[in-house]
């Protein structure tokens, strides 16, 4: 798996009509309504507020989520602390764009009149419609968690950057055959409107197809597609296995239980799944992967340049200890996989 290397610099392309074509289609989620739901301006360091050696920086999460709430956190405790560290003020403000693109759009005009210094969207969706948003001024954007910026298109562009949380799968599906050497068909579970998913699901048919192990997919764009989902793989698979596809993490509360009672264990693509009830995962810290974002974003805004893109090491693997328990499944075997085994319990945020 990559470490921390930093491709080579930007060359000055500017966004292609093809990507504005890619965003048209890419609009998801569940939210209808076109409305941006945003926090209150926070400030850090000594001072109140953004000044002549201070900074003024919008993060945008894609929506209200587990794991991009939690790299938020990352992202505006470090902004706090590199502030104190600098002794320069440093305001942020939160933003949230309901997994919708109107909504996104808006929040983007929003910024841009407001007159922010750099842009951290949280999200493939939010990256993309940020980087549409300030194609004219040319405000920094620093993405953070696109699996895939090649195929996000989100490459190339000579103000944005950003961290990757790219998927080991062949790791997790190996994962899955130490634990259980005798699964003979996996369960593809993702959504069709997720962008990192279509990959990581190419990647997991193709190592299945070279073990001789069958698979059957199932996909839905809303939480009730995706129980659905679930529900019909119930009696046809030994195992599921599922990418890092928000649409699927916002049901998992949802369909862990399903799972669970048919003993079959679902292996995702983020420790958050784990923590609302699937089995386990080799990943990304996201704490990690917020706090290198931030330092990222702070590096741009003093000297002017930009990566291509960071790729955080995704080599923790997580296992929930109530789900293995209600599986009978051992999973002492993980522990010579990783250098890093996390145990959890199942949470309901």
């Amino acid at each position: 798996m990559k470490k921390h290397n930093i491709v080579k610099k930007l060359t000055a392309l500017t966004l292609s009509l093809a990507m504005a074509m890619t965003l048209a289609a890419c609009s998801s989620g569940s939210s209808s309504s076109g409305s941006a739901s945003s926090g209150t301006p926070s400030s850090g360091g000594s001072s109140s507020g953004a000044s002549g050696d201070g900074y003024k920086i919008a993060v945008v999460r894609q929506l209200d989520h587990p794991s991009m709430n939690e790299i938020r956190d990352a992202i505006t405790a470090e902004l706090d602390v590199k502030a104190d560290e600098l002794g320069v003020s440093i305001e942020y403000r939160d933003f949230s764009g309901n997994n919708d693109t109107s909504a996104l759009q808006q929040i983007g005009a929003e910024i841009i009149a407001g007159g922010y210094d750099a842009i951290i969207p949280i999200g493939t969706l939010a990256a993309q419609q940020m980087a549409v948003s300030a194609q004219q001024t040319q405000t920094p954007v620093i993405y953070g968690t696109v699996s895939y910026p090649e195929v996000a298109k989100l490459t190339g562009i000579p103000y944005v950057t950003g961290t990757s949380d790219a998927l080991n799968v062949e790791l997790i599906l190996d994962m899955m055959l130490a634990q259980n050497p005798d699964v003979k068909t996996v369960g593809l579970l993702y959504s069709t409107s997720e962008l990192n998913s279509a990959p990581a699901i190419e990647d997991a048919k193709a190592y299945l197809d070279s073990k001789n192990i069958s698979y059957i997919e199932k996909t839905g764009n809303t939480s009730d597609e995706i129980i659905a989902a679930v529900s019909s793989l119930v009696g046809q698979v030994d195992a599921v296995f599922t990418p890092t596809d928000n649409v699927v993490q916002a049901a998992e509360l949802a369909i862990a239980p399903t799972l669970i009672q048919a003993g079959i264990p679902h292996y995702a693509g983020a420790d958050s799944f784990v923590r609302n009830g699937a089995f386990a995962t080799c990943g990304v810290n996201y704490t990690d992967l917020g706090t290198q974002t931030a330092d990222l974003a702070l590096q741009v805004l003093q000297t002017g340049e930009f990566p291509d893109y960071i790729t955080v090491s995704g080599d923790i693997i997580t296992v929930n200890t109530e789900t293995a328990a209600a599986l009978g499944a051992d999973y002492s075997m993980f522990a010579d996989m990783s250098a890093q085994l996390v145990e959890v319990q199942t949470t309901q945020d």
